[in-house]
């Protein structure tokens, strides 16, 4: 588990790197062909981590109930994000990390209620859940690059 945990967080600083020379129009910005945009794929890949391994495990999330209904799966984003918010989650995609590290270790998740993912992955643990999330992050960054793509190339 410390292999995929050491992965996600490598991916959260690469979020942070791929997105520090944007402008907040920017990082709104919903190109044409796509209903989402970089800061929304921020937020979510948060959302979903506390879903998959807290929720599931039957445990409070570290997040607001208004920031899961902003950022879940299936949602897309229906307001400008503020550089406010935006430093926001850029904090949390580090510190709430470090936090499971801690409630991981401290034995925290002693059950977990199944899943099947969209992409027909049943998740029974938190540790497949944690595996899973490292992956569902890699295909969050790839939309985020080709997403940054767009608005620095084509001048969106």
């Amino acid at each position: 588990m410390k292999h995929a945990l050491e992965s996600t967080q490598k991916a959260r600083l690469a979020f942070v790197h791929l997105c520090k020379d944007l402008t907040i129009e920017q990082l709104n910005k919903i190109p044409e062909g796509f209903n989402n945009n970089i800061a929304w794929n921020f937020g979510h890949i948060i959302v979903t981590q506390q879903t998959l391994c807290y929720g599931l495990s039957g445990l409070p999330l570290n997040v607001s109930m208004e920031m899961v209904e902003k950022y879940r799966k299936g949602s897309k984003p229906t307001e400008f994000i503020s550089m406010e918010e935006y430093q926001k989650l850029q904090k949390l995609s580090e510190n709430l990390l470090v936090q499971f590290e801690k409630d991981y270790e401290d034995g925290l998740f002693v059950s977990y209620k199944p899943y099947m993912t969209s992409l027909n992955v049943e998740l029974d643990s938190v540790q497949k859940a944690i595996s899973f999330n490292a992956f569902h992050e890699g295909l969050h960054f790839g939309t985020m690059l080709a997403l940054k793509k767009l608005v620095k190339e084509h001048g969106l």
